[in-house]
């Protein structure tokens, strides 16, 4: 120890070069990615809400005398399409645009480790599909009459869907080889994910190629799981969509820690 450290100072730095450090560098990374969110706030609502709003009114017009249980199968499937919208099309572009602009370069000159860069990205993200999930379902329930189910489930499954999908859109961004080929892939992922797997319809709806293709995407389980535990709460078809999802925001995390380079050239 620096004999001219007193021990409050002696105390601060045992603090940030212990455990305590990993906190600190979240925290601060954190904080960092909030107020970026916190800037664009109205336009993170817009984008989140309006393209998911305007496809539950013209689904809800489209589907004649509607039953509640269909109608809270549409909104859990627009619920999903808020995140498909800000977690893996918004937050894929927005990292592949700060990296190829250079702007890692700020983090590389950081003391910090690229797992506390890669969760507070990921944190972002879930702060960015968040209003989405909480507009959508309150204009659902008040504005069609409906009633949600409400359990203690319903919280594991928001997260864990948040989790998967956003780690998708990060897992892009950082992988991103250049931004044009990511603004294309992203645009193009969202549309097939979208329509072409059970996010908006039941799975059996889908032709069987579909059907098959679809297990690969962290979005089917995200649906299936949203309906179910807003339709009846918690049950074991929730449980394991929920473990799997779990294993998709797991091996993602890993994977993004893989592909983070600071320097484009790395």
């Amino acid at each position: 120890m620096n004999p001219a450290m007193n021990p409050k100072q002696a105390s601060a730095a045992a603090a940030i070069s212990g455990p305590g450090r990993i906190w600190t560098e979240l925290s601060i990374l954190f904080r960092i990615q909030f107020a970026i969110v916190r800037d664009s706030w109205v336009w993170v609502v817009l984008m989140a809400t309006m393209f998911p709003l305007t496809t539950t009114l013209f689904m809800s017009f489209f589907a004649d005398n509607p039953s509640e249980e269909m109608m809270i199968r549409i909104i859990a499937g627009n619920l999903i399409f808020g995140v498909i919208v800000m977690g893996m099309n918004g937050m894929g572009q927005e990292i592949s645009w700060q990296k190829h602009q250079g702007h890692f370069t700020y983090y590389a000159s950081l003391p910090i480790s690229k797992l506390n860069f890669v969760l507070a990205n990921l944190l972002r993200g879930l702060m960015n599909t968040l209003p989405s999930f909480i507009i959508l379902a309150m204009i659902g329930q008040w504005g069609y009459g409906i009633e949600f189910h409400y359990s203690w489930g319903l919280p594991v499954v928001v997260i864990l869907s948040l989790a998967s999908v956003v780690g998708i859109g990060v897992c892009i961004g950082f992988w991103s080889p250049n931004h044009q080929l990511t603004n294309m892939l992203v645009q193009a992922l969202m549309m097939f994910v979208t329509f072409l797997s059970p996010v908006m319809v039941d799975i059996q709806q889908l032709p069987v190629p579909l059907q098959w293709l679809s297990y690969l995407f962290p979005t089917t389980y995200a649906a299936d799981a949203m309906r179910n535990v807003l339709l009846a709460g918690w049950s074991t078809g929730v449980m394991l969509d929920c473990v799997v999802l779990l294993a998709y925001s797991v091996v993602t995390i890993f994977v993004i820690n893989n592909l983070v380079k600071w320097r484009i050239g790395e």
